[in-house]
């Protein structure tokens, strides 16, 4: 990789690490306005609840993004020949997929033995657990 292709990929992991925490946390709405409230709307609390676990989600994706950037950053400064390259394999990782993701360390075929199949753990459609 070469140094501008490196500067180039710098430059998106700061502007993406900006773009995350300009946007900051999204807030998690209490389940209830009033704790000691009687007769509110029962149908409101699994919505309310739906919102919470969406949120939470997002605000827990978004710190792993940014944790996955300040490393991707941090191999760029420390060792900048290494960026660009598998991690587990030293093969190159694809253009494509650094375009898209700046900050993955790993290339396709690493990151697809790392991670389970996709299609959950069911192997039948009585299988709940």
């Amino acid at each position: 990789m070469t140094p501008a292709q490196r500067a180039r990929f710098k430059q998106k992991l700061l502007d993406l690490k900006a773009e995350l925490l300009a946007e900051g946390d999204i807030a998690i709405e209490p389940g209830r306005a009033d704790a000691a409230a009687v007769g509110t709307d029962e149908d409101a609390q699994p919505l309310a609840e739906m919102s919470q676990t969406i949120a939470s989600s997002r605000n827990r994706e978004r710190t792993v993004i940014l944790r996955l950037v300040a490393v991707a950053l941090a191999r760029l400064e420390n060792a900048p020949e290494a960026f660009g390259l598998c991690t587990e394999c030293d093969e190159p990782i694809s253009a494509k997929r650094l375009e898209l993701r700046p900050y993955v360390d790993l290339c396709v075929e690493c990151q697809q033995a790392r991670d389970p199949a996709r299609g959950g753990a069911r192997k039948n459609l009585t299988d709940y657990r």
